[in-house]
């Protein structure tokens, strides 16, 4: 059966609902949001990256800061992150390993530095060497804020390093241990604790504190931040973020917040 004849009234509705579709401006396709799983002490320099107008051009990005530790085991758990940026090497590791990596997009970005810090009214002097008296510089009652060091990429550097000048086992009792390394800084900003070790990086970004004497490189192994893109959520977005992140622009940025990057 033939459809029956429209009315005039029901075809000139027809018709004006036709012409405004044809108005209807055509809109870009939205670009697809990106989750990234970033280090807590990449916040300052990774925001200031994506608020950037490149940043910006690249459409929807989320930013989940935490311990290195802890967002190696959510993705583990299937966590829904594009782009994972680790505080170390052994974490990315873990998470390779469980097979999260997408083949061929894993690379070392940036490096950093272990420094010793205080608040800047401090008034403590130290010099960093073999059995050095940290525990005399806590003063009597004193602690010491560091990541955890068993598990916080930071926190498992800061003890190599103890180690390494003989002043562990002294210090191990006063230890002050932060869920990731801004935990720790944030101890010596609030005078809850009179000295922490954290990154360079976090030291340039916090003018509340002060650095009192830096690690030798040869105390602790090398400090790397490793960057790759994880199945199961890869989009173009992740893939254009992970782009600009290698650009010169954003090692500019990385630079300027106490970071070291690759030679250009």
């Amino acid at each position: 059966m033939s459809e029956p004849a429209l009315t005039g009234t029901r075809a000139g509705l027809r018709a004006l609902l036709v012409g405004i579709v044809l108005l209807l401006p055509i809109l870009p396709a939205r670009a697809a949001e990106v989750v990234v799983f970033a280090a807590a002490s990449l916040k300052p320099a990774l925001d200031a990256i994506i608020a950037t107008p490149q940043g910006l051009a690249i459409g929807d990005i989320k930013v989940s800061y935490a311990a290195s530790s802890q967002l190696a085991r959510q993705i583990e758990h299937d966590a829904p992150a594009a782009l994972f940026i680790s505080a170390d090497s052994e974490w990315m590791d873990f998470v390779e390993q469980r097979g999260k990596l997408i083949a061929g997009t894993r690379s070392d970005l940036l490096g950093n530095a272990l420094v010793l810090v205080a608040a800047s009214d401090s008034t403590t002097r130290l010099t960093i060497t073999p059995g050095f008296d940290l525990v005399g510089a806590l003063g009597a009652d004193g602690r010491l804020a560091i990541g955890e060091p068993n598990s916080v990429p930071a926190g498992k550097y800061a003890k190599a390093a103890l180690a390494s000048l003989g002043v562990w086992s002294k210090v191990e009792p006063r230890i002050a241990p932060a869920v990731h390394v801004r935990g720790a800084l944030g101890f010596v900003v609030r005078h809850e604790t009179p000295l922490g070790i954290v990154y360079r990086s976090d030291a340039v970004s916090e003018k509340q504190v002060r650095v009192v004497d830096t690690f030798p490189a040869t105390t602790h192994p090398a400090i790397v931040y490793p960057v790759a893109l994880l199945k199961d959520h890869d989009n173009e977005t992740a893939r254009a973020l992970l782009a600009l992140l290698h650009s010169d622009a954003a090692f500019a940025i990385f630079t300027r917040y106490g970071f070291d990057t690759p030679r250009r």
